[in-house]
C-alpha cells in the first residue's frame, strides 16, 4: 500500500529509491548547520529531515532542491560521491588560491564538502607571500612530498623536510614558503571541512 504524503514533500521510505541519507548528513554536518535551521530553510520538519538523513523516508524533488540550497550542494552531487569518484594522476584540476611560484591541483572532487585535498608544487622560494591569512576550515594537514617547508604559524616558525606531517587550526594566521636551498617542493594539504569556492 503506498504510503501517504504530507502535501510538503514529506512521504514513507520506498526501498527502491536510492540511498542519499548519508550524503545529506555529511553535507549539513560540513555546512556546519543544525537540522533544525536546515529544515526551516528548506521548509520541512525537523523530524521528517531526521528520518531522511536515515533513510526512512523520500522526499520529493522540489524539497530535495530545498534542502540542497540550505546546504550549498548540487543534488548532483549526493549521488557522485555514493560511491565514490576517482580523480587519475594524468588529471588533476588545477586550481589557483594565489601566491607567487605555485602550481596547485585538487585532488577530492569538486563536489566534495566533508575533507578536500591539495597538491601544491612550489619553486625554490615560492610560497603565499608575506601577509598572513587564515582559512574557513576546522583543521588543516601538510604533508611534505619533497623539498622543504617553513610555515609561519602565529609568530612561530616550523620547518618540515621531506616525510615530515604537520597539522594545525586552519584558522590561526599563517603562511609557508619553499625554502631555498632544498629545491623544487611538493606538498599534499587537507583540508576539513572543504574550504568554499574552490572548483576550477
Amino acid at each position: 500500500m503506498p504510503s501517504a504524503s504530507s502535501g510538503n514533500g514529506e512521504r514513507g521510505a520506498d526501498p527502491d529509491v536510492t540511498r542519499i541519507g548519508a550524503q545529506l548528513r555529511a553535507a549539513r554536518l560540513a555546512a556546519r548547520k543544525s537540522m533544525a535551521e536546515v529544515a526551516e530553510q528548506a521548509g520541512l520538519t525537523k523530524g521528517f529531515l531526521s528520518k531522511l538523513e536515515r533513510d526512512l523516508a523520500n522526499v520529493s524533488v522540489a524539497s530535495l532542491i530545498r534542502i540542497c540550497g540550505a546546504l550549498d550542494v548540487s543534488v548532483g552531487s549526493l549521488f557522485q560521491t555514493s560511491k565514490g569518484e576517482v580523480v587519475r594522476r594524468d588529471a588533476y584540476p588545477p586550481i589557483n588560491f594565489g601566491g607567487t611560484g605555485i602550481r596547485e591541483y585538487l585532488l577530492t572532487p569538486s563536489g566534495e564538502k566533508r575533507v578536500q585535498a591539495i597538491l601544491s608544487d612550489i619553486e625554490p622560494g615560492g610560497g603565499s607571500g608575506d601577509e598572513p591569512y587564515s582559512l574557513p576550515a576546522d583543521v588543516e594537514f601538510v604533508f611534505v612530498l619533497a623539498g622543504q617547508l617553513e610555515i609561519t604559524l602565529a609568530g612561530d616558525h616550523v620547518t618540515l623536510e621531506r616525510g615530515d606531517a604537520f597539522t594545525f587550526p586552519a584558522g590561526s594566521q599563517h603562511t609557508f614558503h619553499a625554502i631555498w636551498a632544498a629545491g623544487r617542493t611538493q606538498v599534499l594539504w587537507v583540508f576539513s571541512p572543504a574550504l568554499p569556492d574552490t572548483r576550477p
